[in-house]
């Protein structure tokens, strides 16, 4: 696993060892940050990495021109804080090592908001729907962010009220990635 572009560009990243984790594959990476990047959402956002594993959707983001990102993991704090460091992009990351909802409603208790927000969680446990719950009724998400959901590819999410999906992203049998936006009424075409 490693960095694809921006300032950290080919830096290797460190994963957990012994634990059950599916990091982002580096073409699935490739393939949705050449989305994002259609959509003009990575330079100069606040980033947020929900479930973040290893870090690196921030770290990838930061690398290519967001201006600040939060990691929230329960289990792997310091392995992010490591990856931070190898980047160079530890100034600009904040790790939160904790439990998901509480971190998430310590951000929304202090206002927070984000341009670009990442959500991995495990599978087919229904925290993709608890998360867009909180981000849509916290006011996470900027008015012009976007949410990048990963979940199993036969799962089925409805967007809370507040967000709507403009573009589903397919890979292969087990992954597919939804990105939301705030709803507005009309769909974007995909």
């Amino acid at each position: 696993m490693r960095i694809i572009a921006g300032s950290a560009r080919g830096t290797h990243l460190k994963t957990p060892k012994g634990m059950s984790t599916r990091p982002t594959a580096d073409r699935i990476k490739e393939s949705l940050f050449s989305v994002l990047n259609s959509r003009d959402v990575i330079a100069g956002s606040r980033v947020l990495d929900i479930f973040s594993g290893t870090g690196a959707l921030a770290l990838e983001s930061l690398s290519r021109g967001a201006v600040s990102a939060a990691a929230i993991d329960k289990a792997t704090g310091k392995l992010i804080k490591e990856n931070a460091e190898t980047t160079h992009l530890s100034e600009q990351l904040e790790v939160i090592n904790g439990d998901v909802e509480a971190a998430l409603g310590r951000l929304i208790a202090s206002g927070r908001c984000f341009d670009l927000i990442f959500s991995d969680p495990p599978y087919q446990k229904g925290l993709t729907e608890k998360v867009l719950d909180m981000i849509a009724d916290g006011g996470l998400l900027s008015d012009s962010g976007v949410i990048c959901a990963e979940v199993a590819a036969e799962e089925m999410i409805i967007p809370p009220a507040g967000l709507e999906t403009v573009r589903e992203l397919s890979y292969g049998k087990t992954t597919k990635i939804l990105l939301l936006v705030k709803a507005s009424g009309g769909k974007e075409e995909t």
